[in-house]
């Protein structure tokens, strides 16, 4: 069990930093009616040289909504602007400055294929994905969700990264059933103007919920892709291919690097040199928990753990949290067969054999990930993430939406210590969802920490209010920050060597 306190009584963390500032709630914001499956990203959007916050959101999930993604000011908390949207925005922020202004501009998606790309000083639609490929036979599939989507090398001599998306995911198919299910879409779109460049459908003909990553080896002359297919209860494969092949439609030419029966592949993998031989590897979880490490240089596997059981949404944190060179990994799996999960459990595999490091199970279940960063500069990494505290035993049903007792807690993970130690518990909220963002935002050299809890409302499933909250730390940032937001640093899940 885990002893409570809170994020004023940082000092068991800080006493090996020496003086530092005080740590304190510098704001919190309420939003009502939404929620998010989305994280927070940052970026200066007024100028003020303090980082502002941008989330995607919404209320149901095929819902229209005034505030489908929303910029919060970094240094108060309070609304820059708001953009609506047609469904929720379950995706997280890209960030580039496509109108010149030099402020960065958003990408981001959601349900009901929504896609934008929004002005980053006020919120405006600089372009939006409209589908129009009803007799289109690859694009006619380009219906359903948008995801993450990541950056990739101008790829149309406009001058300009491009974007690398997946659409797929059918809302009205049933679980375990084949009924209704249509091929995910690989697509690449000009950034500046939302044009498809290029697509293909899943070799499988699978349907596809992961975010698909991008990156150069080291002495290749074209971008290697990893996608994946299958989802919750349909089998699928991690494939590797090149952005080469996907402009020549040549998916079906796609390396399959591990596939998994009655499961897919829906968390995004992470890319490091576990092998520490100067090539990217491959360290991927299938939805039913078998956590692969394949090397990036010949695609052989180096290491495979199974958790029987559990099942993984989850991405990857990645940091040192073992004392040797590799990077490891920290892994978040839920009990049981969604939507009936039960406990979370909390995994660090060694980077370089697999072997399991550190093992845990605190909470119940949670889709969100963990962040990570050497809070109290001993050489090992500490983790953050969110969970939620209740009763993990309680059994839905049409009367029954919610346990008696809830609340919302920010943990940080010691390992190099085996401590836990809670930063903030709030009674009668939740975070599933959405992984908190660490950095520096105001640029005094000490962390700050932003992150969003969910008002209960007696039903564990739906959003009625939001709350974001700012807490200035009094730690000192004496390294740069590998892995504070969702999928790493700019979103790309690359672990820098």
């Amino acid at each position: 069990m885990i002893k409570t306190t809170f994020y004023s009584l940082l000092l068991g963390l800080l006493m090996a930093c020496g003086p530092s500032k005080k740590t304190e709630l510098a704001w919190s914001k309420s939003l009502y009616q939404i929620g998010s499956q989305s994280s927070p990203k940052a970026t200066d959007l007024n100028g003020d040289g303090i980082l502002d916050i941008v989330m995607g959101a919404g209320t149901e999930e095929l819902a229209p909504s005034d505030q489908g993604v929303v910029a919060l000011d970094g240094k108060t908390g309070e609304l820059i602007w708001q953009q609506s949207a047609t469904a929720q925005i379950v995706g997280s922020a890209k960030f580039y400055d496509i109108s010149g202004d030099g402020v960065d501009d958003i990408f981001i998606g959601g349900r009901n294929h929504n896609l934008m790309a929004l002005d980053g000083t006020n919120g405006e639609i600089i372009w939006k994905y409209e589908y129009t490929f009803e007799d289109d036979p690859i694009l006619q599939y380009a219906r359903y969700n948008f995801y993450n989507s990541t950056l990739v090398p101008d790829q149309n001599a406009d001058g300009h990264p491009d974007l690398l998306t997946v659409n797929g995911g059918n809302w009205d198919a049933l679980p375990g059933s084949s009924e209704d299910r249509f091929p995910g879409v690989l697509m690449l779109l000009d950034l500046k103007s939302g044009n498809v460049l290029a697509a293909d459908t899943m070799p499988d003909g699978q349907e596809s919920y992961m975010s698909p990553l991008c990156f150069t080896q080291p002495g290749s002359k074209d971008a290697t892709v990893i996608f994946g297919t299958g989802g919750e209860t349909m089998s699928g494969s991690l494939y590797q291919t090149t952005l080469t092949d996907l402009k020549a439609e040549k998916l079906n030419e796609a390396t399959v690097l591990a596939s998994e029966q009655g499961h897919g592949f829906i968390a995004p993998p992470v890319i490091a040199d576990v092998t520490r031989d100067g090539y990217y590897d491959i360290i991927t979880a299938t939805h039913a928990s078998q956590l692969h490490a394949i090397d990036g240089k010949n695609l052989d596997t180096i290491w495979k753990r199974s958790f029987p059981q559990m099942e993984c949404s989850n991405g990857f944190a990645v940091g040192q949290f073992t004392g040797d060179a590799s990077p490891d990994f920290l892994a978040i799996m839920s009990k049981g067969t969604w939507p009936d999960y039960t406990v979370g459990m909390q995994v660090v595999l060694d980077g370089k054999d697999g072997s399991i490091a550190y093992q845990d199970s605190i909470g119940c279940f949670s889709l969100s990930s963990p962040v990570v960063y050497d809070i109290n500069n001993d050489g090992w990494d500490e983790a953050i993430l969110s969970i939620g505290e209740y009763d993990c035993a309680t059994q839905l049903t049409e009367d029954v939406r919610s346990p008696a007792t809830i609340s919302s807690q920010l943990v940080v993970l010691d390992f190099a210590r085996d401590r836990q130690q809670v930063l903030d518990r709030t009674v009668g909220f939740k975070n599933f969802y959405s992984t908190p963002w660490i950095g520096d935002l105001d640029q005094d050299d000490y962390l700050d920490i932003v992150y969003p809890q969910y008002y209960n409302a007696d039903d564990l499933f739906r959003f009625l209010g939001m709350t974001v909250k700012r807490v200035s730390t009094g730690i000192r940032m004496r390294g740069p920050m590998l892995w504070g937001e969702y999928m790493g640093a700019n979103g790309q899940s690359v672990y820098p060597s």
